[in-house]
């Protein structure tokens, strides 16, 4: 429900003209809104929750005071303390109880739409129960059937929309006449925000057109993978010192972890980040929740906020890998899985990433179940990726580093 984004705009920003000048009122508008954005306060699951809303305010709110201080050399006479009390108590005392009762109010009044299926139920009521409950039960799918022609033009009126869960009742919807028709593959992208691999399946040649025509990297995604790279290099540099110096000191060298990773098309490539488990040898590939008796204690900090990680900027800058992009996996786990989970390979269309969409939205993977659920969001990323989602993707890592959501 990212429509109540300007909503809430608006309130932060009237009520600052009440007190300041419209260059603060409209810096600071900005400025939480962004942030509120970047913690997830506008996902449908947390605008349900009043605590959520309540947690996810205060924390967006003090780090887009973080943002505002970035400008303070310009604004010196306009900002005060006073600013970011008002703005706080503003936030916290009307954006919670403003956000969740308004999303209530627009849920109950979502007009529900009856759904007439084309499909076998076994194959796929999993799938529309998810999306039931991912739109709070704005679609109901009612009926399922195989159709014929007439059994279909007998019952489509009874209905607000025909659902195609199976390419052979294609012709049989056209030939039907129906007008309100939907895909199954649409209705799953645009609620799940990922391709259930059921769905591939069934859509198999919709999805082979789809994915031989994935373009390669766009200037504007190039500029913007050197950009971040060299910032977070940057700023984070003291920050890589301290750690590689605890490291060398808690189990001496080498301070960095290189290994062998799938990177785009296949190719192999070395990713290096910080290392934060003991020295040990390796005789066969590892998910990291069964080697947990190996963290270093720097690794117990380090891991969870990702800063582990911050060297692969190093690979974003040498081409090989991207800051958004499916998370590289090692070499042995990619031949496994490309023999194991149907259409695997698609995820090295693109450069791997530092983080990306699947990260987000699914938690860390540790066996052949979640590898498939994780996949599905990797497949919407590259199917669906652009320059306005990387940088939402960008923006809402900050919540997954701070929630901790898919580290181990």
């Amino acid at each position: 429900m990212c429509n109540l984004v300007f909503p809430d705009f608006l309130v932060i920003f009237f009520l600052n003209l009440l007190f300041f000048n419209w260059h603060t009122a409209l810096l600071f508008s900005c400025a939480m809104t962004l942030s509120f954005f970047a913690f997830r306060l506008y996902d449908t699951e947390n605008l349900q929750s009043y605590n959520e809303q309540l947690i996810r305010t205060i924390v967006g709110s003090l780090f887009s005071f973080i943002l505002v201080l970035f400008f303070y050399p310009f604004l010196e006479d306009s900002l005060s303390r006073y600013n970011f009390i008002m703005n706080f108590l503003t936030a916290t005392l009307l954006i919670p109880p403003f956000n969740f009762f308004l999303s209530k109010a627009v849920v109950k009044n979502t007009p529900r739409k009856t759904v007439l299926v084309l499909g076998k139920r076994e194959e796929i009521e999993h799938i529309l129960k998810e999306i039931e409950e991912k739109t709070l039960g704005r679609y109901r799918f009612v009926e399922y059937i195989n159709p014929t022609l007439e059994a279909l033009k007998a019952r489509v009126k009874k209905y607000d929309m025909v659902l195609v869960a199976d390419p052979r009742f294609e012709d049989i919807a056209k030939n039907a006449r129906v007008e309100k028709i939907e895909y199954l593959p649409n209705l799953a992208e645009s609620t799940l925000k990922r391709i259930p691999l059921e769905v591939m399946e069934k859509f198999k040649e919709y999805y082979e057109v789809v994915f031989d025509n994935v373009k390669d990297d766009s200037p504007a995604k190039k500029i913007l993978d050197v950009l971040v790279s060299v910032i977070a290099l940057v700023v984070f540099s003291p920050i890589m010192l301290i750690v590689g110096i605890i490291i060398y000191l808690e189990d001496g060298r080498p301070v960095v972890f290189r290994q062998e990773r799938v990177g785009k098309n296949g190719e192999i490539f070395t990713m290096i980040k910080f290392r934060s488990m003991k020295k040990a040898p390796s005789d066969r590939p590892k998910f990291a929740d069964q080697e947990q008796d190996r963290i270093l204690k720097v690794g117990r900090f380090i891991r969870p906020f990702r800063l582990d990680e911050v060297l692969q900027f190093i690979n974003v800058l040498k081409g090989e890998m991207s800051v958004i992009g499916p998370r590289p996996e090692q070499v042995e786990f990619v031949k496994i899985y490309e023999k194991q989970v149907p259409f695997y390979s698609l995820r090295h269309k693109v450069k791997p990433g530092i983080t990306g969409w699947a990260q987000l939205m699914y938690k860390y993977s540790s066996n052949l179940d979640e590898v498939k659920k994780k996949l599905s969001y990797d497949l919407w990323y590259v199917k669906n990726r652009n320059i306005f989602l990387d940088l939402r993707i960008i923006l809402q890592t900050i919540e997954a580093v701070l929630w901790r959501r898919g580290a181990k």
